[in-house]
């Protein structure tokens, strides 16, 4: 097995892709080892002493090393770990914690999210499925929609996004122009 590795626009988070699925649907973050022992995959590279977030998506791992952190000594231990993990055949997740993994679906409800406002809500739904999450999927990341209040659109970043030094230029310049062309209701993004 060959584990191909891509940095991200975050220099602390590099995207490794291990050639076959890792998640059927949605992502997974963890940011801290209690929310990591739900899984012996992050749990293990957060046991390498200098990760600080992974994110599991469809077909890939990004994983963020904290401030001060070398990648030329770590990303040989986390590959080590995710050779381990994929020929092994291990579960992603741990059989009693599994049930408590809420994956963002496409349906759910944002408390917040004013009812007149459904068809509105619809439209920028899909336009980040179908246009941003692709695009920050190949950057190490996720977003996910958190609500639409009085023309705001708040978004919630994951993974290589999440604390990238280009992250507010993604949310202003990239989503929030596309957005606004598409969906004129839409007058400005928020990080949630």
């Amino acid at each position: 097995m060959f584990i191909e590795t891509e940095t991200t626009p975050n220099p602390r988070t590099l995207k490794f892709l291990p050639g076959e699925q890792v998640m059927a649907s949605g992502t997974r973050e963890f940011t801290t080892e209690d929310e990591a022992a739900a899984s012996p995959l992050a749990s293990a590279l957060f046991d390498l002493g200098d990760v600080t977030g992974v994110l599991f998506g469809r077909d890939f791992i990004a994983v963020t090393a904290g401030h001060g952190s070398d990648w030329g000594s770590l990303k040989p231990q986390v590959v080590a770990v995710l050779l381990d993990h994929f020929v092994t055949g291990a579960p992603l997740f741990s059989a009693p914690d599994a049930s408590g993994i809420v994956v963002p679906g496409e349906t759910e409800e944002v408390e917040g999210d004013d009812p007149a406002d459904a068809d509105v809500i619809v439209q920028i739904k899909e336009l980040i499925e179908t246009r941003v999450r692709p695009a920050v999927a190949n950057d190490g990341g996720d977003i996910i929609y958190r609500g639409f209040r009085e023309g705001v659109v708040y978004l919630a970043m994951q993974g290589a996004c999440s604390g990238c030094p280009s992250s507010t230029a993604t949310l202003k310049n990239g989503i929030e122009t596309l957005l606004k062309h598409y969906v004129p209701e839409v007058t400005e993004v928020r990080a949630a």
